[in-house]
C-alpha cells in the first residue's frame, strides 16, 4: 500500500499533463520545484521511463556545475573574521603591527592541530637546517616552538617553559625541554604552547610604546623584540609546513604582507651572517675596508611574487650600506623559495634562482642566507 505522501504525489501527477511534468524536470534537477511539484514529478518518474532517463541526465549535469568543497575550515578564517570585526569596531587594546604575523601564524598552526588524534601527534617529522637534520615527532616540534618562543617570554619577564637553569640558545633549550620528564613530548604540549603564544601577544599589546626595542638573546646574538616576534612567526610557519607534510595535509604560505616582513628581516641579517662565514673561512675575503655607514659593494636581492621587493645587501662589512650604485651581482628568487633557503629546506645549489654578475658574491650570499637556519 502507498503512504499518504505517495498517494498525494500520484494524484498530483495524474492531474498534470505529461508535457507539463516533462517541462518541470529541469527545475526538479535544480531542486527549484515547490513541494507539490516535486511530489508530482517524482511520482511521474516511477511510471515514465523516458522522463526518468532524462531526469538522471539532468541531475548528473547539475552535479558537474558544483565544485567539491573541503569541509575543513580555512585556517585563515579566524584572521579574516577578526579583520572584519576590527574594521567595524577598532580594538580597545590593538595588537602591535609587528606582532601581527606571529599572532596569525600561531593561530593558523593551532587550527591545523585542532583535530589531530593520537597517531598524528606521534607522526614522524623531519627537521632540516643548513648543516643538520633531525627526525622527531609532531609533538616534539610543538615542544621546540614552545622552548624557543620562551626566549621571547623571558625577555618580557614571563614564565620560562624550559626547566631551570634554561640554556640561552635555541638548540640547547629545545634539547632541555625534550629531555624533561624522561619521556617524549605528547599532545599535552599543545595547551602550554597555545597559552604562551596568547600571553606573548596579550603582553605586548598592553605594554605600550617602546617595548618593541627590548633585546631578545638568541645565543650568540640578540634581536629587538619586534624582530624576534617576526622571527618566531617565520619559525612557526616553517614548522607548520613540516607538520602538514608529515600528516599529508595542504598548508598555505603566509599573506604577502607577512612574507615581505620575513624576507626583510632575513635581508637585514644577511651582512652579519656573511661576515661570520668570512671569519670562519667559509666566504671570500672582503675587497677592502668600508667605513661604517658608507656605501660599499652590494648584491641586489630581487624577490618576486607575493611579499616581493628589492634589497641591496652590503657584501664587505655589516656596518656598510648596500646601494644600487655599487651592485656587483644580482639574485632573483620567489619569496617562498628565498625563505625556504633561509630555513634550510632548500639548499643554495637547488634554489630556483636567477643569477648575474659576480658569481662568488652570489655563492657567498646564498650560503650566508642558508646559514641563518638552525634548529
Amino acid at each position: 500500500m502507498n503512504g499518504p505522501d505517495e498517494e498525494a504525489g500520484v494524484r498530483a501527477s495524474a492531474s498534470l499533463p505529461h508535457g507539463v511534468l516533462k517541462s518541470l524536470l529541469g527545475a526538479w534537477a535544480l531542486a527549484a520545484c515547490s513541494a507539490e511539484e516535486t511530489e508530482a514529478v517524482e511520482a511521474h518518474l516511477t511510471e515514465c521511463a523516458p522522463c526518468a532517463d532524462e531526469a538522471l541526465r539532468l541531475r548528473d549535469a547539475v552535479a558537474l556545475l558544483h565544485n567539491e568543497r573541503d569541509l575543513d575550515l580555512d585556517p585563515l578564517l579566524r584572521s579574516q573574521v577578526l579583520e572584519t570585526c576590527l574594521g567595524r569596531r577598532p580594538a580597545r587594546v590593538p595588537v602591535p603591527e609587528w606582532a601581527g604575523p606571529y599572532d596569525a601564524e600561531t593561530a593558523r598552526l593551532d587550527a591545523l592541530l585542532q583535530d589531530f588524534g593520537e597517531p598524528e601527534w606521534h607522526a614522524p617529522v623531519r627537521l632540516r637546517w643548513f648543516e643538520g637534520d633531525r627526525r622527531t615527532t609532531v609533538a616534539a616540534v610543538i615542544a621546540h616552538l614552545l622552548a624557543v618562543d620562551g626566549l621571547v617570554a623571558c625577555a618580557l619577564s614571563l614564565d620560562d617553559p624550559v626547566p631551570a637553569p634554561a640554556p640561552g640558545d635555541p638548540a640547547g633549550r629545545t634539547e632541555a625541554l625534550w629531555n624533561a620528564g624522561g619521556r617524549p613530548p605528547t599532545r599535552d604540549v599543545r595547551e602550554p604552547w597555545r597559552e604562551q603564544a596568547h600571553t606573548l601577544v596579550r603582553t605586548v599589546s598592553f605594554a605600550g610604546r617602546g617595548v618593541g626595542e627590548l633585546r631578545v638573546p638568541y645565543g650568540d646574538f640578540t634581536l629587538p623584540l619586534k624582530d624576534a616576534f617576526l622571527q618566531r612567526a617565520f619559525g612557526c610557519w616553517v614548522h607548520a609546513e613540516d607538520i602538514a607534510r608529515a600528516v599529508d595535509y595542504p598548508y598555505a604560505p603566509p599573506s604577502g604582507t607577512h612574507l615581505h616582513g620575513m624576507v626583510d628581516l632575513a635581508a637585514r641579517l644577511l651582512p652579519r651572517a656573511l661576515a661570520a662565514r668570512r671569519r670562519a673561512g667559509r666566504a671570500a675575503a672582503a675587497r677592502g675596508p668600508v667605513a661604517a655607514g658608507a656605501p660599499g659593494r652590494s648584491l641586489h636581492l630581487e624577490i618576486e611574487g607575493q611579499g616581493g621587493g628589492d634589497w641591496y645587501i652590503a657584501l664587505d662589512s655589516p656596518a656598510a650600506v648596500g646601494c644600487a650604485d655599487q651592485v656587483v651581482a644580482q639574485v632573483a628568487l620567489d619569496a617562498e623559495e628565498f625563505l625556504r633557503v633561509v630555513s634550510g629546506r632548500v639548499t643554495p645549489h637547488d634554489a630556483a634562482a636567477g643569477q648575474s654578475g659576480d658569481r662568488g658574491a652570489v655563492h657567498d650570499a646564498l650560503h650566508a642566507a642558508a646559514s641563518l637556519s638552525r634548529l
